[in-house]
């Protein structure tokens, strides 16, 4: 007989605004023992020294993190001049340095190089994988790690302040595997000097942002019942970008067993008008997630069933 997992059966998301100095992984064992619940994980790893929206998957939303990986996000970054880090961050080792400090019309000047598709190298002290090994384990191992350079989405990048010569403020908003680390680091080079990140702060992540989030000492402070009553999302917040449809008890049941439903024949015509073969949707009865599900051939055909 398999072993039954402990703690409880949560299902759900917590939205933490992460404190800077300890890992994602670290936050979500927090979370999951304070809570009791069984399962838990996180929808994007922020870097130690990051603050801002975590987004953690408790129980069946776990099956939509996937949703929130592939979200966009927002950023907003402080990036010091004259020195470079082997991390691309304040956390790292200088190995670098310039005198040259960029004025305000030389940055925005160069700002256009770093919009829409551009090919980025990740930082060396990454989670990408090598030969089977995580890049910052070999970086930390004194291995020189050359990673290729791949394309990520810029949507936008804006220089938000200059506090002082030293340091400048941007917000960006892009697509999924873009760094910051490496995006300060490379406006470094275009300016003909070296950068790295002092502070890093997400702002957004799919369709989470700071208005869900609460912070880690908060929800440790309330009882376990309070912290899910306060905190706890439903698992269908992940995809508020994902058009849904409302299913009857009997479609939801066939649903649940894994067999697709017809919608062709039902007044779910005229909601189905905009969607074409292959798109997503949210099958939901009663308000309540049924399954991720695929539009094909006039049916509905589910894709990660949510179970209640």
């Amino acid at each position: 007989m398999a072993r039954r997992r402990k703690g409880q059966a949560i299902n759900g998301w917590v939205v933490i605004d992460k404190p800077s100095g300890i890992t994602s992984t670290d936050v979500v064992n927090r979370v999951r023992r304070h809570l009791d619940a069984r399962k838990a994980g996180h929808g994007g790893t922020l870097d130690p020294l990051a603050t801002g929206i975590l987004p953690l998957a408790l129980g069946e939303a776990t099956k939509t993190v996937s949703y929130v990986m592939d979200g966009d996000k927002t950023y907003r970054f402080s990036l010091r001049w004259g020195e470079v880090t082997d991390t691309d961050d304040a956390e790292g080792e200088v190995i670098a340095r310039s005198d040259l400090r960029p004025s305000q019309t030389q940055i925005r000047d160069v700002l256009g190089n770093f919009h829409g598709w551009i090919d980025q190298v990740p930082p060396a002290f990454s989670a990408i994988k090598v030969d089977g090994q995580r890049a910052y384990d070999l970086a930390r191992d004194g291995e020189e790690v050359a990673l290729s350079a791949r394309p990520v989405y810029v949507d936008s990048i804006e220089l938000v302040d200059l506090p002082d010569p030293d340091t400048a403020v941007f917000e960006v908003a892009c697509g999924k595997g873009t760094y910051m680390r490496s995006l300060a680091r490379d406006l470094g080079e275009a300016l003909g000097t070296c950068a790295h990140i002092s502070v890093l702060r997400r702002l957004s992540v799919g369709a989470f942002d700071e208005s869900h989030a609460i912070s880690l000492d908060s929800l440790e402070q309330l009882e376990h019942v309070a912290a899910c009553e306060q905190a706890l999302l439903p698992v269908e917040t992940a995809l508020d970008d994902i058009p849904a449809l409302a299913l009857t008890e009997t479609e939801a049941k066939r649903m649940r067993s894994g067999q697709a439903v017809s919608v062709l024949a039902r007044s779910h015509l005229q909601r189905l008008q905009d969607l074409e073969p292959g798109d997503t949707v949210c099958a939901m009865t009663d308000g309540r997630l049924v399954a991720i599900a695929r539009f094909e051939a006039g049916e509905l055909r589910p894709v990660r069933v949510i179970n209640p």
